[in-house]
């Protein structure tokens, strides 16, 4: 991600201290991953970006979160094999149930399988193509398969793909919103194979590298004090043929530089992924006016969360119109006394409904879903592409999240030190 945004020139608009010449590319690599510098993963300095790569579990989440009220916005979530076992992302695939193809925008996942992990396999890396195709699409998928180790024909194949998918995607939006939503859409995913280290060293001191455990992060650890490691790194970054990338002042070759979209068309400079663009203040009503009048102590008996549910929903009736608010709450909005909003607002989802269901539509915008790390995730998407929300637990439940409320505090944390 750090390269495409420099690659695209976004960095560079952000940074001017990191030009797209040689001077910037050594102040890139210099800095990147290094005390001082800015971290080996995607994060807060990363124009462009929303989601914290130093803890895994949340892309699909975040994607979703991202995409509710959006109804232009298509985000490309690439999930991990490794990411994949993790509880928030089994989870977090059931997203569909509460996407409204006429009224919000779309995810696409692309399932990356590569086959291990820092030491070992991964689950679905070992799991063959049938058996990775049924999970992902009885979680309501239409699976695209994309696998291979030939680079020219990954990338033609892989091209195609998305040009597929978003066909897909703008079909199943368009049918919505001219016959309205008839039941739950089966979006597309993509699955994509290839080797771990791909193009990397094939192998080291008689060991395999490239597609084994070993091409994990640095596959060449020993650059400094042997000099045949030096001189495969060598041979191994030529052979991307940098004198046909870069001109001889390190800027891109004009033909590629011609390539990446422009303005907010780019990856880094989108605005959906920098929120604060897009911010508008909140339409909030006066909370004096929900303040209970007490004459005289003890006469009144009063549940202090019932009248913020008063509050929740008037917030959802000003919001209507510019639909820049959802309260996210665990399948408990009843039981902690903030029902009210049901008076203005059905719970969310995107399936077969009944009779008896209380209060349950395609079109609600009260997300319930039994699990903790979804309702908070979700909240942070939608918060980090320019909307407001809250998340309602409590002491006992909201500790299964606790982890995520840390890693989204050293988010906005990091936030208020770039202008």
């Amino acid at each position: 991600m750090v390269a495409n945004v420099y690659l695209e020139g976004t960095y560079s608009e952000v940074y001017p201290d990191v030009p797209r010449a040689e001077e910037g590319l050594r102040r890139l690599f210099r800095q990147f991953s290094t005390p001082g510098g800015i971290p080996s993963h995607v994060s807060v300095p990363t124009p462009g970006s929303i989601h914290e790569g130093g803890e895994l579990g949340y892309v699909l989440i975040h994607a979703f979160g991202a995409a509710f009220d959006n109804p232009d916005l298509v985000v490309a979530a690439v999930v991990g094999d490794g990411e994949a076992e993790t509880g928030p992302c089994a989870g977090s695939w059931q997203g569909v149930n509460f996407l409204n193809p006429a009224r919000d925008g779309a995810v696409l996942p692309i399932l990356h399988l590569n086959g291990y992990k820092i030491g070992g396999p991964t689950v679905l890396g070992r799991r063959g193509d049938g058996d990775v195709r049924a999970v992902i699409e009885g979680h309501g998928y239409e699976v695209h398969l994309v696998a291979g180790d030939d680079p020219g024909e990954m990338h033609a194949a892989f091209a195609a793909a998305l040009e597929t998918c978003y066909a897909e995607i703008r079909a199943i939006q368009a049918a919505a919103r001219v016959r309205g939503v008839i039941g739950r859409p089966r979006w597309p995913a993509i699955v994509l194979r290839t080797p771990k280290g791909w193009t990397g060293p094939t192998e080291l001191d008689g060991l395999p590298v490239e597609g084994t455990f070993r091409a994990h992060q640095v596959p060449l650890p020993d650059v400094r004090t042997r000099p045949e490691q030096l001189a495969m790194l060598e041979a191994w970054l030529r052979g991307y043929k940098p004198e046909e990338l870069f001109g001889r002042d390190g800027a891109p070759a004009p033909d590629l530089a011609a390539l990446p979209p422009r303005g907010d068309r780019r990856m880094g400079a989108n605005p959906h992924a920098n929120g604060g663009r897009l911010l508008e203040p909140l339409d909030l009503p006066d909370f004096r006016d929900y303040a209970v009048e007490v004459a005289r102590p003890a006469v009144e008996h009063r549940e202090s969360t019932r009248c913020l549910g008063a509050l929740l929903r008037d917030v959802y009736a000003r919001t209507t119109d510019r639909r820049n608010f959802r309260l996210f709450c665990p399948d408990e909005t009843h039981s902690n006394r903030l029902g009210d909003v049901f008076e203005v607002e059905n719970r969310c989802f995107v399936g077969p409904t009944l009779a008896i269901d209380d209060h349950v539509s395609a079109d609600g915008r009260v997300m319930e879903v039994l699990s903790e790390h979804l309702c908070q995730g979700w909240l942070e998407g939608y918060l980090l592409t320019g909307r407001h929300g809250l998340f309602a637990t409590y002491e006992a439940f909201a500790m299964v999240s606790a982890s995520m409320t840390v890693q989204h505090t050293k988010w906005l944390e990091g936030t208020a030190k770039l202008p």
